[in-house]
């Protein structure tokens, strides 16, 4: 798994990141889909839009564009992160996301 979590951010993202390990699991049943995710930092510092993304960026905290998020489940595990991070407890968690209401 991990490194299938490594492969698929150096597609999206151009990006190389050291797996610190299996930080949730999202269970999205309106589309049939389980997400898992980790955490890690960047092993360089390097990182770019890849083939499946239109644009990367690193935020802080405050700065980051809520509403410009396309996926829910993302808005959810940053939320859930910066939470944690504040514990500093990364406990491996499982979570359902609902889909958003219009």
């Amino acid at each position: 798994m991990e490194q299938a979590a490594a492969r698929e951010t150096r597609e999206e993202a151009c990006a190389k990141i050291n797996i610190a390990g299996l930080y949730g699991i999202y269970n999205i049943p309106h589309v049939n889909q389980v997400y898992m995710i980790f955490r890690g930092p960047l092993a360089d510092g390097a990182f770019a839009p890849g083939v499946e993304s239109l644009e990367t960026a690193l935020y802080e905290e405050a700065d980051i564009p809520w509403s410009e998020i396309a996926f829910p489940v993302v808005n959810n595990v940053l939320k859930r992160y910066f939470r944690d991070r504040q514990h500093g407890d990364f406990a491996t968690f499982v979570d359902t996301v609902e889909p958003k209401r219009t």
